[in-house]
């Protein structure tokens, strides 16, 4: 069945008779569309909408062939040698299942992770903790894999009082700045502390804003649609008071 979409995307790529962006792509350029589809996945499966998470799984199983496409293109891979890839490190880390391993979990595959980490480095390269932290992560979510890497080298709050008061110390720096450039590097400063304390409270950061983000269009929909079109002409002290309406009990 994948043989077909992968003659699809050979078909897309000829130089000669196929379409002239997608010739175009690389892997720069089509990396940006990989992330998106994988966010409408997660927000198909958000909203419980299995038809739609059947489309956009499909768009993204052609961002892997898409890719896999350009490396054949160049020499370096193919499909199968992808499929095979992932294949080999599934049983690899899972010995408990494929191999001779007695007991298993999550620890289990953590060192096995690190331990393939450290494989890919050359013998005379330094090992930093936090190596390997993929710089194309949303950014609240790296921040979280970084704070957890560090914590594996006893880098970390012991509790989350310690991160809670660290928030409030980056308030304060983001209070005391004097430039753009400062109120930027401190206003991140506190992003990070802040993910820092979710995650001592056992909070995903980015699961918790994608939340926040859901509960505002709801509600500022709501809004909208109590208003009608006069919406937009209410002073921003009437706007508050239909915001204060709808997050009663039993509005939303």
């Amino acid at each position: 069945m994948i043989e077909r979409l992968v003659d699809i995307m050979a078909r897309l790529r000829d130089p000669v008779s196929g379409c002239e962006w997608d010739v175009a792509q690389d892997f720069a350029s089509v990396a940006p569309y990989t992330i998106e589809e994988a966010y409408e996945v997660a927000d198909a499966i958000a909203r419980d909408d299995m038809a739609d998470l059947k489309d956009e799984l499909g768009d993204l199983l052609l961002q892997v062939v898409f890719h896999a496409r350009i490396a054949e293109e160049a020499g370096t891979f193919a499909l199968p040698d992808v499929v095979a890839a992932i294949s080999d490190k599934m049983e690899r880390r899972h010995p408990h299942i494929f191999g001779d391993q007695a007991e298993g979990g999550r620890h289990l595959w953590e060192q096995i992770k690190a331990e393939e980490r450290a494989a890919k480095r050359e013998a005379d390269t330094p090992t930093g903790a936090l190596d390997g932290v993929a710089l194309g992560l949303p950014a609240l979510l790296r921040a979280e894999k970084l704070q957890k890497r560090a914590a594996r080298v006893g880098f970390d709050w012991p509790d989350a009082a310690g991160a809670r008061a660290k928030v409030d110390e980056e308030l304060i720096e983001v209070e005391d700045a004097a430039t753009p450039a400062e109120v930027e590097e401190e206003i991140g400063d506190l992003l990070f502390s802040v993910v820092n304390w979710a995650r001592k409270l056992g909070v995903d950061a980015e699961a918790a804003l994608r939340s926040a983000n859901a509960k505002f269009e709801r509600r500022f929909a709501a809004m909208e649609a109590h208003a009608g079109d006069g919406f937009k002409d209410l002073s921003l002290e009437q706007k508050e008071q239909v915001w204060q309406e709808i997050k009663l009990p039993g509005r939303e």
